[in-house]
């Protein structure tokens, strides 16, 4: 289990540092398939995996990889969401909950192999400013959404918040990977205060997959702010597709 924990770790790390998301996506059905834990211990290992490597992967982007004033806002906004998701979490059957986890995957995955039909938005304007009357009302939504996937689903958001970052607010893909690493944090910690009232974690295999997590983010973060943007966007919608396969496959088997 340790060998196990540790290698999906590395994987995740990668992901999180080459493209701000990715790793949180994996993690959830790293940690049921490959490590064998169930999906009620699964969901708060996942946000103190992904919450501790992606806190080290933005360290490389720290002077100016990130919009820190979007990424408080929504991380703010999602940490009062964060407790709603986690509620209707201990509603719902696990299988739903994976097919759920799937097709959000689906629709972000191929968001982000579609080509972009502008540059710049209210929240990166061509010029370098931002319009806040229009940005701000966006912001906090895209928050609220992926707050309440955080605690609903055990994901940082990455997967969601990068092409939400990219499409809808307008940010360069570049500063939307650091920005989305700085919001995946604020995310995790809400998510995982969010399951402590019922919380079920082995934390010998969190510590494990964790710390091979963030050394795999911290290099990949200085790999990754070397590689085009367009690149980044792609191999990202790629993943998250073929990832979505897998564990839609998973849940109507089991």
């Amino acid at each position: 289990m340790m060998i196990s924990a540790a290698g999906f770790g590395l994987v995740v790390g990668a992901l999180l540092g080459l493209v701000g998301g990715g790793g949180s996506i994996l993690a959830v059905p790293a940690l049921v398939y490959g490590v064998g834990l169930p999906l009620a211990a699964a969901i708060p290992t996942s946000l103190v995996v992904v919450g501790a490597s992606s806190a080290v992967a933005v360290l490389p982007r720290l002077r100016s990889g990130v919009n820190w004033r979007l990424a408080l806002i929504i991380g703010a906004a999602g940490t009062m969401t964060a407790f709603l998701g986690a509620m209707v979490n201990r509603l719902l059957d696990p299988k739903i909950l994976l097919l759920a986890f799937a097709a959000i995957m689906v629709f972000a995955g191929f968001r982000m192999l579609m080509p972009s039909t502008s540059s710049g938005g209210s929240c990166a304007l061509p010029g370098g400013g931002v319009h806040w009357r229009s940005c701000l009302p966006k912001a906090i939504t895209t928050g609220a959404v992926v707050g309440f996937l955080t605690g609903l689903l055990g994901v940082g958001g990455g997967f969601l918040i990068v092409p939400a970052l990219t499409l809808i607010l307008g940010l360069p893909m570049m500063l939307a990977v650091g920005t989305s690493l700085v919001i995946i944090v604020i995310n995790s910690a809400a998510g995982f205060a969010a399951h402590l009232g019922d919380l079920r974690i082995d934390w010998a295999v969190t510590a494990t997959f964790a710390g091979a997590a963030m050394v795999a983010s911290l290099i990949a973060g200085k790999i990754g702010a070397r590689i085009p943007g367009k690149i980044l966007k792609r191999g990202f919608g790629v993943l998250v597709l073929v990832i979505a396969a897998y564990v839609a496959g998973q849940a109507l088997l089991s």
